[in-house]
């Protein structure tokens, strides 16, 4: 994603601006990466193709498409845009395989705890930074994608912002074990600039997110995928006990 100005960005925190976009621009739109360059990260931290997967702030994104044509065949998309979910639930209402629900992200009630695998969210959590209330917003969502995810679950969140950015608000809302993994931005043609990055290989990350800069130098040209994986209720209750 490419920033705008101020008032552009902060309106990214408003549904109001989103059902504006979506009614002005029916063309689908995929932020930050399409599918099949993260592909081989999904095949890694969600390898069983029918697992339940739940895309948050999906947009007019044809990711979830992608996905079922990848072999995925439960997959839930949620956006706070009835205006998008609407021509979302039109356009896929004869697919098993995709649902199209609207829903605030900050409170998803109607789902029950330990509902999914998998979280994947791809510049929602981003949005949500932009806008008032910034950061109370941000870890309600956290909060909320922590309850719905089952037990040793994976959020996978996308996102442009470094670990000095992310890190804490990831550690500090809910109980994670961390992994990041880092993909390079597009070029205007479609390529990727730094081709030498592996996907599939975690970057060194100590506590301060600082072994990041050792490992990929200053103001790297990437995506950041922080790989979030739920930590077992038992383990929890053990750790207590001790």
């Amino acid at each position: 994603m490419t920033l705008g100005t101020p008032t552009t960005t902060q309106a990214y925190g408003e549904p109001s601006y989103w059902d504006n976009r979506y009614a002005q621009e029916a063309a689908p739109f995929d932020w930050y990466q399409k599918y099949p360059a993260l592909a081989p990260l999904l095949h890694l931290y969600v390898p069983h193709r029918h697992h339940r997967i739940l895309v948050i702030g999906c947009g007019n994104s044809v990711f979830s498409e992608d996905m079922v044509k990848d072999g995925y065949q439960d997959i839930v998309n949620v956006d706070i845009s009835s205006v998008v979910i609407q021509a979302m639930q039109s356009k896929y209402s004869d697919s098993q395989h995709l649902k199209y629900i609207e829903m605030d992200v900050r409170d998803m009630n109607p789902f029950q705890p330990d509902s999914f695998d998998a979280v994947i969210d791809k510049g929602t959590l981003d949005s949500i930074l932009c806008g008032n209330n910034s950061r109370q917003n941000a870890t309600q969502m956290l909060k909320e994608v922590w309850r719905v995810l089952k037990d040793k679950g994976v959020y996978i969140l996308i996102t442009y912002g470094a670990p000095v950015y992310r890190l804490g608000l990831l550690k500090e809302s809910c109980t994670w074990s961390i992994k990041l993994h880092v993909i390079a931005k597009f070029g205007a043609e479609g390529s990727s600039e730094q081709p030498n990055l592996d996907l599939t290989n975690p970057i060194p990350l100590d506590e301060g997110g600082s072994s990041v800069e050792d490992a990929l130098g200053k103001n790297p040209d990437v995506h950041y995928i922080y790989v979030c994986i739920k930590e077992a209720k038992q383990s929890n209750e053990e750790a207590s006990d001790n």
